[in-house]
């Protein structure tokens, strides 16, 4: 197990160097993102003007708040609450936000399926897992909101986000076919095999 700290945006070089099991923590930049988000940008063909390129996205809705556009708060917006939403259902869209968009990295709670992970080989992306519960420590993470678009979709806007020292997250799908939710499903199926076995039930 290795711990790698990477600056945003980062390299295909940079993610193939992680492994499963590592610790990463990231900096500079962050994306959030949401499924609405990604059903107009690939869906509906609406297009962003963020360059994505390089970067890491996170599913997240977040609790945000208004305020006076000034100081740190240049985008109207300040965090109360920035959570992580679980990626199943966002499955279908990891190779075109990796094709499309330049993204290497998503963040997100409880994993991806096989087309990601065969998406995270071919083009170089990796998945990093937070634990479910870490809202109020994800939000110290974050020292402020940037900038944001699609904004119609609020909360599910495309949110930019200043981070520092954001982790550290657990490589759980890396770039090499390697899967922590992969190896946890078979070590299941091995054990109820056993217990089977040693009922007599065939």
């Amino acid at each position: 197990m290795t711990h790698h700290t990477l600056h945003m945006p980062c390299t295909e070089a940079d993610i193939r160097k992680l492994r499963a099991g590592d610790h990463v923590t990231l900096q500079d930049t962050l994306f959030g993102i949401r499924d609405a988000t990604q059903i107009h940008m690939f869906d509906h063909g609406r297009r962003t003007r963020f360059d994505l390129s390089g970067h890491a996205v996170i599913h997240t809705a977040p609790n945000v708040r208004k305020v006076d556009k000034r100081g740190t708060n240049d985008s109207g917006y300040e965090a109360v609450c920035i959570g992580t939403t679980t990626s199943d259902r966002m499955e279908r869209f990891t190779r075109p936000l990796m094709e499309r968009e330049g993204v290497r990295i998503i963040i997100g709670k409880g994993g991806l399926r096989e087309d990601s992970a065969r998406a995270f080989a071919d083009l170089g992306g990796v998945y990093l897992a937070i634990i479910g519960g870490t809202a109020a420590l994800e939000t110290t993470w974050i020292e402020a909101i940037e900038d944001v678009d699609l904004d119609d979709l609020h909360p599910e806007s495309l949110w930019r986000f200043r981070i520092r020292d954001f982790g550290p997250l657990l490589v759980a799908m890396d770039s090499h076919g390697g899967s922590l939710y992969a190896e946890v499903q078979k070590t299941v199926q091995d054990r109820r095999a056993a217990a089977l076995a040693r009922l007599g039930v065939t």
